[in-house]
């Protein structure tokens, strides 16, 4: 394909969204083509009110004119001021190197309700008189999840209907349903915020499954996180309220221009139905013989406070469906099934069994050693559902509010042999795209990407959470913080962290104190257990690690300058609390190198080594701080942080780092974060890398890193010419190392690195998670110095970037591609004894260095590209777009 392509139009990251409220949204697009050196030299954005319109060439909303501009991404909406319910069709116009133009197929994005006159539907709730008058359905209490509502509205639709919205949000979560059809695919709507600060609607085209004349709209409204089971608390309503509320708003769009609303008040109808419980970490018990009777009429009640604001990100939907391997009856009428994958999801279950059989399904992540369910790690979670048939004929459940984290699953209760289709795993998760893959010569290397991949899927849900099986699954800013830079490569995450960033925010206290976990829970409600979540070094500073790191990857500066105030806020209180530069006053947790070797699992706040740690990332925090506002432009506050990275720079100098390059703090980690974080003198760079490796000698070749310095280890190993340890380390098999839970049958990313043993058996503390990504976040390292796809040094968001592989022993060919915001990258090399051969892609409108693995003098073919500087290691050559085949010869091991 030689001809240039304009595809993969998005706006605000998302593909033809509904219902934004950002006023001035941005835009972006690829070009597609295999011509070498393709480039967009300019680029015209037509938005008009409809099709037709666009089609025409009017574009009634914005048309930018020719503009001379390589830029593809966040090209923000310039045209007439955005109103409420606004349809935006547009289209992108290109020109290429060659003169040659050409036009992208239409794209679209709506306007939501942007004022809070625009709502004119009342917040509803039950009559709790429906549960009383049903002796089937249970009251929530504190201590136990209550009978969801089913609600219910009739109306007409005119015969000139031309488009039909619906705008929904609530208090719990809703299931909507027009004429007995599902609306959307979304599920566990609204999604989790701070319900004090914000709630998101979400908007629908339901044109489709209205007909003229009678009409009726429903929903089923369940706990979630507004009322349900939260953390690891004993008791539920972390929001202050059991009460679940629902607001919908029907907006009928008539050929004549004028529109219909049909909205929850009190004229609508509630009544109970087959669904007695559900709840996110308990399970769902569903009477399919039960119908929605004693129809009531439903309470208005108070709007909350918190304003309605549009969901920013993908929501979250099943995305692949999973047959069991196996199926053993481990007693009579007791069947285990094997999905063969560590999930996140259901079960969706067929059966075919008389009237009020009652199913049960249990979840767990593991076996013991007697081959029955192991759920000890889940805590107070029952993670159970039941289903009682309703008889006549083959029945399919899935449970509506509740998820689980899963391998094995056990039913019970049905008569006979299971049907052979019984049982299929449903995955869910926030439908991120996804962005990479890695593959290597390795099979269990090739399987450790994959735990990494498939324990961000099962995590990425809403927030990015821990754990989804036990009773916590909260979003804990150090684990994504350490796992981001994967996550970016896994998967296309911008839309789910801007979201979470305003989480964030959202949870940051008055005096500029960022959290540990966003959104954060109210901790002045029944709290028990740890508490005061807020300040830890390594989590709260992830509310500047992340924007930076997102502006690295995604070029996205919006994001930076709308939590610049809350970013600077946090290094006041960091600074006025610790003014020698040491930062040693912090608040009441410390996580330390969370789940280091030795384990450290207290929460104190003074040792060495959290002290060091939490220094260090104040220096890191000042430096990103000082790069971030030097791109926004903001010269006095980038002397500031820059001033303030090189005092605690000093102080972390004076304190820990030695004469001969040791820290006095031995641990791999702390040697780490000096390394990454540029702490150390530049002539002692070379000392402490030494005295890292022997750390790792020391310890026969293994790791004994913790959630912090994971991250860190491979890629500093290999940035200061260790390429040989890093690929050492990645290849050790036995305990601790990330191997060592592949060759368990570990399909995610255990919490632990002794999660299980063969000689201990299950870690005994129950805080023991197979399915907790931290860990992973060496998958960075796979893809930036293995397949060798890294961000340049100073242009972000890969438009400029660097191809550099570091190949070491153990692998003998290694492929895969990353889809950046600027196109997809694919770099492919394989050696045989000392050849070596490399294939890559450069994506049109980008340019790359790259640097050609290569022994000094040998030959090197560059496949028409010039050299253009030698070192021991590599043949440097700048190389616009187009794919390549490289080859050389490579140095002895």
């Amino acid at each position: 394909m030689s001809a240039t392509c304009v595809t993969s139009l998005r706006c605000e990251y998302l593909v033809d969204p509904l219902g934004l409220d950002e006023c001035r949204p941005r835009l972006s697009w690829l070009l597609a083509t295999d011509r070498r050196g393709a480039r967009q030299v300019a680029y015209r954005v037509r938005v008009a009110s409809t099709q037709v319109k666009l089609a025409a060439g009017v574009a009634d909303r914005w048309d930018s004119g020719r503009v001379e501009s390589a830029q593809t991404a966040h090209v923000a909406y310039a045209g007439e001021p955005l109103r409420s319910r606004d349809a935006c069709h547009w289209q992108v116009e290109i020109w290429d190197e060659t003169g040659a133009s050409v036009r992208s197929a239409p794209a679209l994005w709506t306007m939501g309700l942007l004022e809070h006159a625009d709502w004119s539907a009342r917040w509803i709730a039950a009559d709790p008189e429906i549960i009383r008058r049903d002796p089937a359905a249970v009251a929530p209490t504190l201590t136990e999840p209550g009978t969801p509502a089913v609600f219910r509205r009739a109306f007409s639709v005119p015969a000139d209907l031309v488009r039909a919205t619906l705008y929904a949000s609530a208090r719990g979560l809703f299931e909507l349903r027009a004429n007995g059809r599902r609306i959307g695919e979304d599920l566990f709507a609204p999604e989790w915020t701070d319900y004090d600060k914000r709630i998101h609607y979400r908007s629908y085209d339901v044109t489709a499954l209205l007909s003229p004349g009678a009409n009726e709209l429903a929903a089923t409204l369940g706990d979630g996180w507004w009322s349900g089971f939260v953390g690891w608390q004993e008791t539920k309503g972390r929001y202050g309220s059991l009460e679940n509320s629902l607001l919908l708003q029907l907006e009928l769009e008539l050929a004549d221009g004028t529109r219909r609303t049909v909205g929850t008040d009190g004229a609508w109808q509630c009544a109970t139905g087959p669904i007695l419980s559900s709840d996110l970490q308990m399970g769902e018990v569903y009477d399919a013989r039960r119908e929605p009777r004693d129809w009531r009429p439903a309470r208005e009640v108070a709007a909350p406070a918190a304003p309605l604001v549009a969901q920013r990100s993908e929501p979250v939907r099943i995305t692949e469906t999973r047959a069991p391997v196996s199926r053993t009856e481990i007693r009579p009428g007791v069947h285990l099934y094997d999905l063969g994958q560590n999930l996140t999801g259901w079960i969706r279950l067929r059966v075919e069994a008389p009237a009020g059989t009652r199913i049960q399904l249990r979840h767990g992540e593991r076996l013991n050693p007697d081959g029955t369910l192991y759920t000890a790690n889940l805590r107070r979670a029952k993670a159970t559902d039941v289903y009682i048939c309703r008889g006549g004929g083959i029945e399919v459940f899935e449970p509506h509010f509740t998820f689980h984290g899963f391998q094995y699953v056990e039913l019970s209760g049905l008569p006979g042999v299971p049907r052979a289709d019984a049982v299929t795993g449903c995955v869910i998760h926030s439908a991120t795209p996804p962005a990479g893959h890695f593959e290597c010569s390795h099979a269990g290397v090739n399987r450790l990407w994959l735990n990494g991949v498939w324990s961000q899927r099962d995590n990425f849900l809403s927030v990015p959470t821990d754990c989804p099986q036990r009773d916590e699954r909260l979003g804990w800013m150090g684990d994504a913080q350490v796992f981001f830079r994967t996550a970016t490569c896994n998967m296309d995450v911008a839309a789910f962290f801007t979201k979470w960033m305003i989480d964030v925010e959202d949870a940051q206290t008055p005096d500029g104190v960022f959290p540990d976990i966003a959104p954060r829970l109210r901790e002045d409600i029944n709290w028990v257990g740890l508490g005061n979540l807020g300040g830890a070094a390594g989590w709260a500073d992830a509310g500047i690690i992340i924007p930076y790191t997102f502006w690295r990857v995604y070029g996205d500066l919006r994001l930076v300058e709308r939590h610049w105030g809350a970013m600077v806020r946090w290094l006041d209180w960091i600074e006025r609390h610790n003014p020698n530069g040491l930062r040693v006053n912090q608040l009441a947790n410390n996580y330390g190198d969370w789940l280091c070797i030795p384990s450290d699992t207290s929460f104190g706040t003074h040792s060495p080594m959290k002290n060091l740690l939490a220094t260090a990332y104040w220096a890191d925090d000042a430096a990103k701080m000082a790069r971030l506002a030097r791109a926004l432009g903001r010269a006095a506050e980038a002397a500031r942080f820059q001033a303030m990275f090189e005092k605690v720079r000093a102080a972390f100098q004076s304190e820990w780092v030695r004469p001969d390059g040791r820290i006095s703090v031995e641990t791999q980690t702390a040697y780490l974060l000096g390394l990454a974080f540029d702490l150390l003198p530049s002539h002692l760079r070379a000392a402490a890398t030494e005295h890292l490796v022997a750390n790792i000698r020391n310890l026969d070749w293994h790791l004994s890193t913790g959630f912090v310095g994971i991250g860190h280890l491979n890629p500093q190993l290999t940035l200061a010419g260790r390429a040989d340890v890093a690929y050492r380390l990645l290849l050790q098999e036995s305990y601790p190392s990330w191997l060592f839970p592949v060759l368990q049958g570990a399909t995610t990313i255990w919490e632990r690195w002794d999660s299980w043993t063969i000689a201990g058996g299950f870690h005994k503390d129950g805080m023991n998670s197979f399915n907790h990504y931290s860990l992973g976040s060496v998958g960075e390292w796979l893809f930036r110095h293995v397949l060798g796809i890294e961000l340049d040094p100073e242009t972000p968001a890969y438009q400029r970037f660097v191809l550099q592989p570091f190949i070491g022993a153990g692998l003998d060919h290694a492929r895969g591609h990353y889809r950046s915001i600027h196109g997809e990258i694919r770099s492919a090399w394989q050696r045989r004894g000392a050849g070596f051969e490399w294939q890559v892609t450069i994506p049109a409108n980008t340019t790359a260095r790259v640097h050609i693995p290569a022994a000094p003098g040998a030959t090197v073919g560059t496949d028409g590209l010039t050299v253009v500087e030698r070192t021991d290691a590599f043949a440097i050559c700048e190389a616009p777009a187009g794919s390549y085949t490289f080859t050389s010869t490579l140095a002895p091991a």
